[in-house]
């Protein structure tokens, strides 16, 4: 086996940005929403047929979906997100060890949710934590930042942009719904 002289390796590439803004960046973001959505309907077709739909857990069903697959993304790269998520959360940038539990918080969302569990708390919480965390969205978009959002981890390359914003304060939005639904 030969061995490579360092001067002779090949070159890495540093370039870790999104390049040009392309419809085809927001296709994985598309097809996890999708999915939600699908999923969502799906289970409250047959809250339907059974007599028992209700509009706050349709959206419940939503937010189920979305904070464990958001969560669950955000663990296959726990460090990977941690370092992007630090670049624009604002709690994140102070201290560096929320990007290594907020993956945690959004899957505690979940299963608090599933359980029922102090759903007016948790949802008290969800309101703030996403409205905090858009906050740190929408600042560095104003500055017009091209940065890589880590809202579905680093496996998915996904631009920060107004998709964000929407993810943040629209789950928010149901979380203040949900609250007066209740």
């Amino acid at each position: 086996m030969s061995l490579v002289r360092e001067d002779r390796a090949p070159a890495r590439s540093e370039d870790q940005g999104l390049g040009p803004l392309t419809w085809k960046n927001y296709v994985p973001l598309l097809v996890v929403i999708t999915l939600l959505l699908t999923t969502a309907g799906m289970v409250a077709y047959r809250d339907v047929t059974q007599g028992v739909f209700s509009w706050s857990a349709t959206a419940t069903y939503f937010m189920i979906g979305f904070f464990l697959t958001f969560g669950g993304f955000k663990l296959l790269d726990l460090k990977g997100f941690a370092e992007g998520y630090s670049t624009y959360d604002l709690l994140s940038q102070r201290f560096f060890g929320y990007g290594y539990v907020y993956p945690f918080i959004e899957l505690f969302f979940a299963f608090a949710m599933i359980l029922s569990f102090q759903m007016r708390a948790v949802l008290w919480t969800e309101l703030i934590v996403m409205i905090f965390s858009g906050v740190g969205v929408a600042l560095k978009m104003v500055k017009r930042e091209q940065i890589h959002c880590v809202c579905l981890g680093t496996v998915l390359k996904v631009p920060l942009t107004s998709v964000t914003l929407i993810e943040d304060f629209g789950m928010a939005a149901l979380a203040a719904l949900l609250l007066f639904w209740r």
